[in-house]
């Protein structure tokens, strides 16, 4: 298959699934969306990992479990206050205050409200944190995101 076959088959099965799209499809409005401003989060919201565990040695294809508190899951969309949807980061940074999350291989947007979502990375050590983005894939003020954990894939 081509390579442009390969990103847009990508993107499809991204849409399938709810994961976000690979970057340079879709989501063209990241300036626009940063000029916006950011959502407050609630106070006391805290995301974090039910697993795996910071440490934890895990098969190539894992299940990333997500715990929320004192906010609620929304998709992405649906501006409702007091809620947001997750994205996992795989060995990447959160985005600076002010920007959007971006939409790529190292930053899974779960937009419908998953709570729970299948990864597959290579062997070796991997980092992930969860950040709750807004209706708008912006970070909430102040950020809602996990510290990050360090997983070794076998």
């Amino acid at each position: 298959m081509r390579r442009r076959g390969l990103r847009e088959a990508a993107a499809g099965i991204a849409l399938a699934v709810g994961i976000g799209l690979p970057a340079g499809v879709g989501l063209r409005a990241d300036r626009a969306v940063a000029a916006e401003g950011s959502t407050p989060a609630p106070k006391g919201a805290a995301v974090y990992f039910q697993t795996p565990q910071d440490g934890q040695r895990v098969p190539r294809r894992f299940t990333v479990r997500i715990g929320l508190r004192d906010m609620g899951v929304a998709p992405a969309g649906v501006a409702t206050a007091g809620t947001g949807h997750h994205h996992v980061l795989i060995d990447a940074e959160a985005p600076p205050a002010g920007e959007p999350i971006p939409a790529d291989f190292n930053h899974i947007h779960l937009g419908n409200g998953q709570t729970e979502v299948e990864l597959t990375l290579t062997p070796g050590r991997h980092t992930l944190q969860l950040v709750v983005g807004d209706h708008r894939h912006m970070p909430h003020q102040p950020p809602v995101q996990s510290p990050k954990i360090t997983v070794t894939v076998y």
